[in-house]
């Protein structure tokens, strides 16, 4: 999948994983093709809110409310994770439609 999202895209987990606390992370497992994904706190957060379909801005906006990071490092590693996510099958990107 060509990556190129742009900031109103909405992501999804893709409802294929089942997910526990594993320290203070998390612990998929992908159900089709069983293989298992750790998360460290921040990927758990992002995990959590991509429950519900969320924009890329949304999500990177709730990271750095929540969390102390330069802008341009979490633009990078909300959307490295977002795409690893969804390469993986874990997760869903929805286009924006334009009208």
């Amino acid at each position: 999948m060509h990556w190129n999202p742009s900031d109103n895209d909405r992501v999804v987990s893709s409802g294929d994983a089942v997910a526990c606390e594993f320290g203070d992370g998390l612990a998929l497992l992908h159900l089709k093709s069983n293989i298992y994904y750790s998360l460290n706190g921040v990927g758990a957060y992002i995990w959590e809110l991509i429950q519900e379909p969320r924009s890329i801005v949304d999500i990177r906006d709730a990271v750095l409310a929540r969390y102390n990071v330069d802008a341009e490092r979490c633009k990078a590693d909300v959307e490295g994770l977002l795409k690893g996510l969804t390469e993986a099958g874990l997760a869903r990107l929805h286009r924006e439609e334009l009208v």
